[in-house]
């Protein structure tokens, strides 16, 4: 990470996190990124979007993914669960259609704890869990600039933090050094 004005990524380990947005997959891959290890990632079976290795390269090894689908909903969470439990994975991302209940938050944030592994839920615009530790919005930002440069400026607000301040961060990947890089507003 390049300068300290994004002190709060990566966010707190063994501790469950919600991202929502089009920058979401940025955030997520960013993170495992900066965890290393192996990354699981849960997802309902009806949804039939597929990651493309190539997309994600830039950022992880591919086959340090592991993709797992499940029946519904609350498969996904009892399989994060296990998995947050299990320490056998370093992050374990669920995709969620739909709210969860604060008991079921909860059973995922002492999952991380217990497994000193962290969770990542990638939820709809304005969803979210009471239990989660933290909630981002994460948008791509148009920036003609960036045209030479390695990937897309994206914009990411930390919306919900149990232990601290909310703040928005201009962030841009930059392959090259495998590292974000905090972007100064545009004049500074």
């Amino acid at each position: 990470m390049h300068g300290s004005d994004l002190r709060f990524f990566p966010p707190t380990n063994a501790r469950t996190h919600e991202v929502s947005g089009a920058g979401a997959f940025v955030f997520v891959f960013t993170l495992a990124t900066r965890l290393g290890g192996k990354l699981l990632w849960v997802r309902e079976a009806w949804d039939t979007a597929q990651l493309n290795p190539n997309g994600f390269s830039d950022f992880i090894d591919p086959t340090a993914v592991i993709l797992c689908s499940a029946k519904d909903q609350k498969e996904v969470l009892a399989v994060a669960e296990k998995a947050l439990r299990s320490g056998a994975v370093t992050l374990v991302v669920m995709t969620l259609s739909q709210p969860i209940g604060l008991t079921e938050g909860r059973r995922l944030q002492l999952a991380a704890r217990d497994g000193i592994s962290t969770g990542v839920a990638i939820i709809p615009e304005g969803m979210g869990s009471n239990a989660a530790e933290t909630r981002w919005r994460c948008s791509p930002v148009y920036d003609a600039s960036s045209l030479p440069q390695d990937s897309t400026l994206q914009k990411w607000e930390l919306i919900k933090n149990k232990s601290g301040t909310l703040g928005v961060w201009n962030v841009r990947w930059h392959t090259a050094s495998r590292r974000l890089i905090v972007v100064p507003p545009a004049g500074k």
